[in-house]
């Protein structure tokens, strides 16, 4: 049974099932919203991935998360709490928050509703010191939500992951401390 973890004016933010993969790999596994995310994956690695949510949330209390609409129960997008675990990253364990969220529903505010509620579950139920979130230079839809949500841009956390294409390099970081959120409130 999945927990709530908090719920927003249209979303439900709830935790991972096992029976989650197939309606993942469905409705968010595509070219367009995995573009900057390394690409499509096989069901096998959304599972694995999912595996280790569900691992890291039974441990530590967090993890990521899937953004339910209240108006339709549909599955509208992914979005949480995780440790750094690039091993070309410098800041590997700092808590990193992300989102994506399904085509259909880009441009309606849904990925800054979710991720104003896990900063917020971030620094209160979590305790994070502060959080982290990586992009790239052309996700520009991605670093502008970081930067309207207070997040401000950590050029010495940036790295080249070769597992990326070369537009997508370097990875980028956004930071945002406990103090910084609570005075943008």
């Amino acid at each position: 049974m999945a927990d709530i973890i908090a719920e927003t004016d249209r979303l439900i933010l709830r935790t991972i099932e096992e029976n989650d993969a197939a309606e993942q790999d469905r409705v968010l596994n595509t070219p367009t919203v995995m573009a900057h995310l390394g690409g499509v994956k096989e069901i096998h690695e959304i599972e694995a991935k999912h595996a280790r949510a569900m691992a890291l949330y039974a441990k530590e209390g967090f993890s990521f998360l899937f953004m339910i609409e209240k108006a339709t129960g549909e599955m509208v997008g992914h979005c949480g709490i995780k440790r750094v675990d690039n091993p070309l990253a410098a800041n590997v364990g700092d808590h990193e928050v992300g989102w994506l969220v399904r085509e259909d529903r880009w441009r309606r505010g849904l990925a800054e509703e979710a991720m104003r509620a896990v900063l917020d579950w971030a620094f209160t139920r979590v305790d994070a010191p502060h959080v982290v979130a990586l992009t790239s230079e052309t996700n520009v839809g991605s670093w502008k939500l970081m930067e309207k949500l207070g997040m401000v841009r950590r050029k010495d956390l940036d790295f080249c992951d070769p597992a990326y294409p070369e537009e997508d390099n370097p990875t980028i970081q956004y930071s945002l401390t406990k103090e910084q959120w609570e005075s943008t409130k």
